[in-house]
């Protein structure tokens, strides 16, 4: 049986506005007074660094960020220094893990394994690595995958590189790996892709993923 979200489009957003946003949600759900939600959006330019990152790993100085339109986080979710922006689908699911399983190593699998089916319907080969979270196509990160999980409700989420302006991620280090690449699904396919459809492909795989 498939498992039933409340989807709410942001559109394009300012990140602050819906981290904001996001711990709101999450509070109301531990109060019981909303369903399981999933926000999807398009960033501004943004670096966020999680709370086991190195700020060395941004490359630029807080006054180079701002003379280029980069705004910059400290945030509660896990991970290291990681890019928002346009052309990236930003997926943020609020839900209550006690109506699915109490397992964050789970979540975070089978938040890979919605993106994985998402890239194989539009044709393209993914994988995960045993030592880094996220989504692969041969060496290079397709999505970056971030979580907060308190009283087993979620925030954060993941970073999908659809149509990404993949440049800025030559200024940081992206999720502190030194070694591999990024890459998006423009890249892989050669040609843009439609936004639209890839969220509805994306949404209808996490119905099917929280379902078994």
């Amino acid at each position: 049986m498939a498992a039933k979200f409340t989807h709410i489009d942001l559109g394009h957003a300012d990140y602050k506005e819906v981290w904001d946003l996001q711990t709101k949600t999450h509070l109301e759900k531990q109060n019981g007074r909303t369903d399981d939600i999933i926000y999807t959006v398009e960033h501004n330019h943004v670096y966020t660094l999680g709370k086991s990152g190195s700020r060395d790993h941004i490359l630029l100085s807080e006054a180079e960020m701002a003379a280029k339109g980069i705004s910059y986080y400290e945030i509660d979710r896990g991970g290291d220094i990681t890019y928002h922006g346009p052309g990236q689908l930003v997926v943020y699911p609020i839900i209550n893990l006690n109506n699915y399983y109490k397992d964050t190593h789970r979540y975070l699998r089978d938040l890979e394994e919605v993106v994985i089916k998402t890239l194989a319907e539009l044709g393209i080969t993914s994988t995960r690595d045993e030592e880094f979270t996220g989504v692969w196509v041969g060496e290079e990160k397709i999505c970056a995958i971030g979580i907060k999980v308190s009283r087993w409700i979620t925030m954060h989420g993941i970073a999908f590189n659809v149509n990404t302006e993949l440049e800025y991620f030559n200024k940081i280090i992206p999720c502190g790996i030194f070694h591999k690449g990024v890459t998006s699904i423009k890249k892989e396919l050669n040609k843009e892709a439609d936004m639209n459809e890839v969220k509805k492909i994306i949404l209808k795989n996490f119905e099917a993923v929280f379902g078994n």
